[in-house]
């Protein structure tokens, strides 16, 4: 299962989509906008709130907790690294590594991977592709993605806003 996510370039609301396939709204993603540390609600296509990722404000390296259906799932954290950027995702036994440039990265279990994470190079504004091989974890993987993503934009101090 693939799911998209496309950066708006000019936005004053933190708000975008996430689309399958089929390029049909899947989810929806709203950040907080004055808040202490990145904050995103994200909902089903539905409506229902599903998932909150949230960051750790006083922390060494990177941290967000993410939260699904009000429960406590994952922290992603980023590992102190000199080339290859790399995650843990605590509280799951999953390893989040990425290439050289930080633009692609593979989730894996014991070497049997879960995601792919591709950023597309020629855009208006950044767009990604998400390759979810088991889709009972779609939602989970989507929010890893969104915190890596986070965590990315705090590294560059600009802050991403989606379509």
């Amino acid at each position: 299962m693939k799911l998209y996510l496309k950066q708006k370039v000019f936005s004053w609301k933190d708000r975008f989509f996430v689309k399958d396939e089929s390029e049909a709204d899947r989810y929806s993603v709203e950040g907080e906008i004055l808040s202490i540390g990145k904050k995103l609600h994200v909902y089903d296509s539905s409506g229902a709130k599903v998932a909150f990722i949230r960051e750790k404000v006083m922390s060494f390296m990177p941290r967000y907790f993410i939260e699904i259906n009000g429960q406590l799932v994952c922290e992603v954290v980023k590992k102190f690294t000199f080339f290859k950027p790399s995650y843990a995702v605590e509280g799951l036994s999953w390893d989040l590594k990425g290439d050289f440039i930080a633009h692609n990265y593979t989730l894996t279990e014991k070497n049997r991977e879960i995601m792919t994470l591709r950023k597309k190079m020629i855009s208006w504004g950044d767009s990604y592709e998400l390759y979810i091989a088991d889709s009972q974890h779609e939602l989970l993987c989507l929010c890893i993605a969104l915190a890596v993503d986070c965590a990315l934009a705090a590294e560059n101090s600009n802050s991403t806003v989606w379509s």
